[in-house]
């Protein structure tokens, strides 16, 4: 898990398995753009609004959005804090990794280099 300044922690999983869904990606990526109500939300899908609902409340309960209330409109809006942690969370992965790769890269143009070596010696 990881924690930014003061907040409250994330569990990745959660935001993982959220995000592991088409639709539900694509409704962060269309509230990315504003806020939007279910209504407009469900407008490009072929699904209930029973269905978006749910898909909504996954959303919600992995803390990626907030459901609030406008007179009778229900708008969706994004929370882009959790995003920031995923995005550090690959960030870090990535880095960690790409060390770990140069590392290996190293490792395998010396032995490289001693084998070539040592062949040359000894014919």
């Amino acid at each position: 898990m990881l924690t930014i300044k003061n907040a409250k922690r994330t569990d990745l999983g959660v935001v993982f398995a959220a995000l592991a869904d088409p639709t539900r990606r694509a409704i962060v990526s269309r509230l990315a753009t504003s806020d939007a109500t279910v209504l407009e939300l469900a407008a490009p899908f072929d699904m209930s609004l029973p269905a978006i609902s749910r898909h909504l409340k996954v959303l919600e309960r992995a803390a990626l959005i907030t459901r609030g209330r406008d007179g009778r409109h229900r708008p969706c809006r994004l929370h882009p804090d959790v995003l920031t942690e995923v995005a550090q969370w690959a960030s870090f992965t990535r880095t960690a990794w790409d060390e770990r790769l140069d590392r290996l890269n190293e490792f395998l143009e010396s032995n490289n280099h001693t084998n070539k070596t040592e062949k040359g010696k000894s014919e």
